[in-house]
Parts: structure tokens; sequence; C-alpha cells
């Protein structure tokens, strides 16, 4: 189909290999790659993929499932404007006549005018750094308070302890004995707010694989020992938080700030574009300079009428809209430092702690034998 400057292709229920490599260059991004979703049963059956080219470079590469009514594009964390969103609907509910709605799913999207009916809400974030030409241009941007904190922690590390080691290895040089030591670190910091890592052991081994393919691991080790350290992926000049961790016998030094802040500084001397620190509004973040960027659930609706017939769907999204609406309300004022923002901080820190003790008490029960009568 071509349509102005414009030719489609969709290759229905299989997804040619010379796409690949296009679909990382296009987006740079973890969470629109096939290994990601290769990885996490995305592509298992039914996955199709539509390519819009201009002079045969891809403007939009984007995976779907179709199932009954409902398209789903599996693509993440990618970047869409009305006009791309438009264009992919027209062709989809002109080709699909039984096709009556689209969702898109954590994007960022700027739809001021689309034309159909539309659902849009923001529904999580990505932490973003925009990397600075240099080292020295990214020290100069921190707050001064930040480089303060820094410069005093790393001091204070190089004082104590003189066989403190920052070292990154990338691909095949990553050693697993790493890897695990990061995520044990991981594990055992939610131990100790009596939550559970997300990190199980099959996910131990996809983040392992993951780290040989596009693996950077930024490791800070005191005589040998790994104390902290971070593991990201790499996707094109863009890079991804995907664990950080440090041993909490050195909380007085600022050692997982100190970790994060050099892994930073390789990423800049390697020529990184972006820094994702992805989901989470931890201070630590914002702290070294990321920047919020909120992710949207999309719906879509072929008309009105259609929008109607599901009706149930469409409040669904209007009250998690709104949920997530005061949701997000909340968590940003919980970082303002007036009489409020302090109130509603020390709220939520209650129930996360009321939620963590109910976790821990679970499991204490779960622990103890059953008496037999």
């Amino acid at each position: 189909m071509t349509s102005n400057d414009i030719s489609i292709s969709l290759f229905e229920n299989s997804i040619p290999h010379a796409l690949e490599d296009e679909l990382e260059k296009l987006y740079q991004n973890l969470y629109s790659t096939l290994a990601h979703h290769r990885t996490y049963g995305d592509l298992s059956s039914g996955v199709s993929i539509y390519v819009a080219r201009r002079k045969n470079e891809p403007v939009a590469i984007l995976l779907l499932r179709r199932d009954k009514d409902t398209v789903r594009v599996l693509n993440e964390q990618i970047r869409l404007d009305a006009q791309e969103v438009t264009r992919f609907a027209n062709y989809i509910f002109t080709t699909f006549s039984s096709v009556n709605i689209i969702l898109f799913h954590a994007v960022e999207a700027e739809l001021k005018r689309v034309d159909f009916p539309c659902q849009h809400f923001s529904c999580t974030e990505d932490i973003v750094l925009e990397l600075p030409s240099s080292t020295e241009a990214y020290r100069s941007k921190l707050g001064k308070s930040t480089r303060s904190y820094i410069n005093r922690y790393q001091n204070k590390l190089r004082r104590d302890f003189p066989t403190l080691r920052h070292d990154v290895y990338t691909h095949e040089e990553i050693r697993e004995e790493h890897v695990r030591a990061i995520i044990a670190m991981n594990r055992a910091r939610m131990a100790d707010k009596h939550r559970s890592s997300y990190i199980d052991d099959i996910e131990a081994e996809r983040i392992l694989n993951f780290a040989r393919k596009f693996g950077m691991v930024s490791v800070v080790t005191i005589d040998g020992r790994v104390c902290a350290g971070t593991i990201n992926f790499r996707i094109g000049d863009n890079y991804f938080l995907k664990v950080i961790a440090h041993d909490p016998a050195f909380n007085d030094y600022g050692l997982g700030t100190v970790c994060c802040y050099l892994t930073i500084c390789e990423c800049i001397a390697r020529g990184g574009r972006e820094y994702h620190f992805l989901w989470g509004r931890y201070e630590y973040k914002y702290r070294l300079l990321g920047v919020q960027r909120n992710l949207d659930h999309i719906a879509l609706y072929r008309s009105r009428r259609y929008m109607v017939f599901n009706g149930r769907r469409a409040l669904h999204n209007a009250l998690l809209g709104n949920a997530l609406q005061v949701r997000s309300w909340l968590l940003q004022r919980s970082r303002d430092k007036d009489q409020l923002g302090i109130a509603i901080k020390a709220t939520i820190d209650t129930l996360h702690g009321a939620k963590a003790a109910v976790g821990a008490a679970r499991a204490l029960l779960a622990r103890r034998p059953v008496r037999k009568s």
C-alpha cells in the first residue's frame, strides 16, 4: 500500500529477520526490540509487523497482535506523533473490517488531534537523562549540593578503602559472578523492606543473557569483593538501567548514588545519547538530572458508535486514567518540601510500611508448621 510518499507493508504472523536491526536502529529502545519480546514470550504466536517507509527508510515499525476485534501494539516506550498514529489506525481499520479497537501501551505520544475517538492517559513514566558531550559538562550541570555529595563520599571511600576499584565490562567481558552478585544485593535490599524482588531465578537468567548481547556492567569492588554495581543495556546510543544495588554496609558512604554517577560518566565517555533510569520516582534519579517522561496508554476506536458498543472497556479506561492521574499527582507532590508535600510523603511511607508488614506476616505464617491434632 502506498500513500503519498509513504509505502506501507504488513507481514502477517511473520517477522522478516532483516527487520530486527532496523527496529533497534529506529527506536533505540530496549522495550521495542525483538530480543526483548522474544525473551518474554510476546513473539510466541500470532504476531505481525507493520512497516511504514519513506524513500525506503523506515519511519514506523510496529509489532502487533490481533485478537478478535482488537489490535494491540507490542512496542513500548517509543515516541509517536499524531500523524503516525492516524496513519497506522487508518491502515488497520481499512485492512481489517473486524477490528474496532487499537491499543498502545506505555508510549510517548503527542495526540493533540487524531482522526478517531480516543482515550489517552499517562500510565507510567521513564526518568531520562539526556547525556551531555563530556563528563565535565555533566558535572557542571549537577546541582551544587549533588556535586558536594559525590565529591565528599568519593573522597571518604578512597580514604577508608584504599583497595576500592570501579570497573566496567561489556558483552563477552561481563562476568557472571558480577551479575549474580548485583542481583543478590538487590534481592537482599528488597528483603530488608519485607518486599519480594521481581528478579526471580528465571528473570536472573534473562538478565544474564541480555547482558551478554547488550550489556554494560559497572562494578565497585573493595578487596576484590563486589560492594555495588549497575546492570545496564545499550541499544543504539541509549542506555537502560536494569538493576542497581549496593551492600547496605556502605549506606553511610552513599555508595549506590556514587556507583550510578560513575556509570553515567562511563556512558558519556562511550558516546551515549540518553540514560534511561526507567520507572520509579526515586530521588537519586532526579538528583542525577533525570527528567520524567510520561508514558501513555491509548485506546483508539473505529467510530463513536463502536466506542459506545465497548462501553465497559471505555468506562474502565476512564476510571483507570483518573486513578492514575491522582496517583501521579500525589507522587509528584510528595517530592515537594512544603507542609502538604511532607504530609503526603509521610502518608505514602506509612502505607508502604503497612503493606510491608502484612507481607512479612504472611511470609511468617507460610513458614509456620501446621499443628496436627
